[in-house]
């Protein structure tokens, strides 16, 4: 018998617990001093490209995988594993020896494989079993009530961690803190250095909690009759299944790769901001701030992403989007002095709208049975495309510094940097243009017999 559909998607156990799932999860205090965190606990910079390498690495590798095992063994059991692995992966850095070279690289690999590893096995699965719940007790059209709630909570968060993170890793500001408080203690970066691993750690903590509350769906729950529990091999199976079904749905392949499209190039945007904010006259100590400010566009954009989806076409908001993306992408190539910051705000804005797009549309049309593969199918894609797309920009960058360097042997280096950078912004607008381009060809030839791309709501 059904449980009669409540009247708030949010009086659902699972729903509300994949809200508080995504919050502590994502809560990492550490995130506004990550690369200096590293490097002050004894790292070197060659190491630290080399830890985030491996950290890509373990996520594409384990994406789909872990997607499938969600929908075989259960989301919930590989939501418990993601939160030991957090919890695991935030006690070796909080612990970890400063300053034994030797010994630190070891345990940040290990660090960073257990980080990728949680970030794979949370893909999708958070998501799926929340949909499931909310298509049993629920309405599935309240989903994007449930998507706007779940990332105005995320950034706020985000808002949270980014101020206080960066705070309590300053020891001079902790320092006065502690004296006027009356506290007597002596503190300098060795100590406060793991206060937002710290914090995290506790994050990690409610994160495990949160997933153990969880209950899988009893559909879900009784679907295997045979009396024994699913094997890796039938978790293969369903990832082949889910990528021939993506294939055989033209807007399920649409979706993604139109994500594609926006999500690599606007996120090496995004990755390359330090640089940028430097060359528009905006001072490093506002750096933080800028980034807790960009995050508030999470809490206005939901709302607004929820309002297209109900009342716009799919096709018509990746006009909309497609059009915001260029204006982001082209203003930035004019390094206007502080305002230069504006073209990035509208492009963090496509971001938002580009995540709940995929989830809306792809939720929309997926079977309960492969859902976590199909979203782990995504993600996967998504981080490979960012991939290529780092490599092509490391050629391109290689490529103009040998003109911007040519016949010019008097320019220093910190010139010549620059110099390469604002003429590599100048390429981004024109990738962008071929690649959407090649996704709408591609659109309009697999689309040609459904209207699924032109349905409201």
């Amino acid at each position: 018998m059904q449980t009669p559909p409540t009247t708030s998607p949010f009086k659902i156990r699972n729903v509300r617990l994949f809200i508080a799932f995504r919050v502590f999860f994502n809560c990492r205090f550490y995130y506004p001093v990550f690369t200096i965190l590293f490097l002050d606990y004894g790292l070197t910079l060659e190491q630290f490209a080399l830890l985030n390498a491996a950290w890509a690495a373990t996520i594409v590798l384990l994406e789909v995988p872990s997607g499938a095992l969600a929908d075989t063994i259960g989301r919930r059991n590989l939501l418990v594993f993601t939160g030991i692995l957090m919890v695991i992966e935030m006690i070796l850095l909080c612990f970890a020896p400063r300053g034994n070279a030797q010994l630190l690289f070891p345990i940040f690999l290990v660090n960073r494989i257990l980080s990728g590893a949680a970030e794979a096995a949370a893909s999708g699965a958070d998501e799926a079993i929340a949909y499931d719940s909310l298509q049993a007790e629920g309405d599935v059209r309240d989903w994007p009530r449930v998507l706007e709630k779940q990332m105005w909570a995320r950034s706020s968060a985000f808002i949270f961690a980014m101020s206080l993170g960066a705070a309590v890793y300053d020891p001079q500001l902790m320092q006065r803190v502690v004296d006027a408080l009356g506290i007597n203690i002596n503190l300098n970066q060795g100590i406060t250095l793991r206060i937002p691993p710290l914090l995290t750690l506790v994050m990690a903590i409610w994160t495990l909690i949160t997933a153990w509350r969880m209950r899988e769906h009893k559909e879900r729950g009784q679907r295997d009759t045979s009396g024994r529990g699913p094997t890796i091999t039938e978790a293969f199976k369903l990832t082949l299944a889910a990528g021939g079904w993506i294939l055989r749905t033209p807007f399920a392949l649409i979706i993604i790769l139109a994500g594609l499209a926006f999500d690599n190039c606007i996120r090496m945007i995004i990755t390359l901001n330090s640089q940028y904010y430097r060359l528009i006259d905006l001072p490093e100590a506002s750096f933080g701030l800028i980034g807790s400010g960009l995050a508030i566009v999470g809490l206005v954009m939901p709302r607004v992403a929820r309002g297209m989806a109900q009342r716009l076409s799919p096709a018509f908001n990746l006009g909309i989007m497609s059009t915001l993306t260029l204006i982001g992408l082209v203003g930035m190539t004019f390094f206007w002095p502080v305002f230069g910051l504006l073209p990035v705000i509208v492009l963090v804005a496509v971001i938002y709208l580009e995540n709940f797009f995929q989830s809306h549309y792809l939720n929309r049309i997926t079977e309960s049975h492969q859902r976590a593969t199909v979203l782990s199918f995504k993600g996967l894609s998504f981080n490979l495309a960012y991939g290529l797309i780092g490599v092509l920009y490391s050629l391109l960058l290689a490529y103009l510094r040998l003109g911007a360097g040519a016949g010019r042997p008097d320019i220093g280096e910190a010139q010549l940097e620059n110099l390469v950078f604002i003429k590599s912004i100048a390429w981004f607008p024109g990738y962008f243009l071929l690649s959407m381009g090649a996704v709408l060809v591609f659109a309009r030839w697999r689309l040609k017999n459904t209207d699924e791309h032109r349905r409201i709501g």
